[in-house]
């Protein structure tokens, strides 16, 4: 067997375990789907996670957001300054935080905690046989457990995204009206001419609340697959992480292309 030959096989084996964990994976979300009735009939578990994903996030999502709004600040200050166009600083600031940075580095820091305590709870669960446990007691573990915490974070992560994005503006604000000197009336009034609901704010919900689907399936597929060890746990939340940001980041390439560009 030459090295071409080789080659081809290694690549048929490797697209043919993807094509396998993406079903595997698929029916995972299906079944999670069509067991959903819990979570709402019983708020109380949907409360918990909401609390667990969400208020739990929320003070790194804060710290965060407003770094980040203050680095757009300066940022956008300096570059605007050099065409002579300071005044549309609240307009950039917000532009870029409604439309990318809001809801792509809240998922990012979604998955990197939020995903990666729901992977290890579950491997925990799965490694101590307690799912096994609850499928002898005749309590599905998909609708008790699974079920409750991928809801709890696709509601949170649009939530998440939202605070992100408006400590960001009160960020890029205290940056270019008290440090900087910037109007405070053109700073909001250019910022409201330039946001649209429809495109902008819309648009920035619709894609975290996509984010918050794609990173809270991988997180709790990976949970409910990885093998019962210390070991697969661990190599499991390392995949949460990887896969949920390089997931989040594929899907804001197309989201954007459908949403702003129309491709």
């Amino acid at each position: 067997m030459n090295r071409g030959e080789a080659l081809l096989l290694e690549v048929g084996a490797f697209s043919r375990r993807l094509v396998t964990r993406v079903g595997r994976a698929s029916l995972f979300l299906g079944a999670v789907l069509r067991r959903s009735q819990m979570p709402f009939a019983r708020p109380r578990l949907l409360l918990r996670e909401i609390y667990t994903a969400g208020v739990l996030t929320l003070s790194i999502v804060v710290v965060s957001g407003g770094f980040v709004g203050l680095v757009l600040g300066l940022q956008g200050y300096d570059t605007l300054q050099r065409f002579g166009s300071e005044t549309a600083l609240g307009s950039v600031v917000a532009l870029s935080l409604l439309r990318e940075l809001g809801p792509v580095i809240a998922a990012l820091l979604f998955a990197s905690r939020a995903g990666s305590a729901m992977t290890a709870e579950i491997g925990l669960m799965k490694a101590t046989e307690q799912l096994d446990a609850m499928e002898v007691m005749a309590v599905d573990p998909i609708a008790r457990v699974i079920a409750p915490k991928f809801w709890g974070g696709v509601l949170v992560m649009p939530l998440l995204a939202a605070v992100f994005s408006a400590v960001g503006v009160l960020g890029g604000w205290f940056i270019g009206v008290v440090v900087i000197g910037v109007d405070e009336g053109t700073f909001w009034s250019q910022m409201q001419g330039a946001v649209s609901w429809e495109e902008d704010v819309a648009g920035g919900v619709i894609k975290s609340a996509v984010f918050g689907v794609v990173v809270t399936w991988i997180a709790l597929y990976q949970g409910w697959s990885c093998r019962p060890t210390a070991e697969g746990v661990s190599q499991a939340i390392t995949r949460t992480v990887v896969l949920g940001a390089l997931a989040v980041l594929a899907a804001d390439f197309v989201l954007t292309a459908f949403m702003f560009i129309g491709v």
